[in-house]
């Protein structure tokens, strides 16, 4: 299971990225996948999942009608639309393998499933 983070950056509060996951080595249209994030000094939160069927699912009450995930199965990719960025979403970015089916933010939280390295997103005030 290889699963690759890209997008973040820097990023004034109010502005937006976008961020991508490449996805390898499982049966990804099968998969629900998500994303967390973790920033220094914090507990990891779950931010996101969408399951195999495409239900979404959003996890944290503070991205909820700001952020947006999305899946493009004949890519084998996860997206995250993120929108109108707070300084508070600063953290490093991971992108989740949750395994068949629905998506769970326990499983996210709990960091369950294989992940990716990671990929920081920095919101200056």
């Amino acid at each position: 299971v290889q699963l690759v983070e890209s997008g973040g950056g820097l990023v004034q509060a109010g502005g937006s990225l976008r961020l991508s996951c490449a996805a390898t080595g499982f049966s990804f249209d099968d998969s629900a996948i998500g994303w967390f994030r973790q920033a220094p000094g914090k507990i990891r939160e779950g931010v996101s999942c969408i399951s195999s069927s495409g239900k979404t699912t959003y996890c944290a009450d503070s991205v909820e009608g700001r952020f947006t995930i999305s899946r493009d199965n004949a890519k084998n990719m996860m997206y995250l639309q993120m929108n109108n960025l707070d300084p508070e979403d600063t953290a490093t970015y991971y992108c989740a393998n949750l395994g068949p089916g629905d998506c769970y933010c326990t499983l996210l939280n709990a960091g369950f499933g294989s992940r990716g390295q990671g990929t920081q997103v920095t919101v200056s005030s």
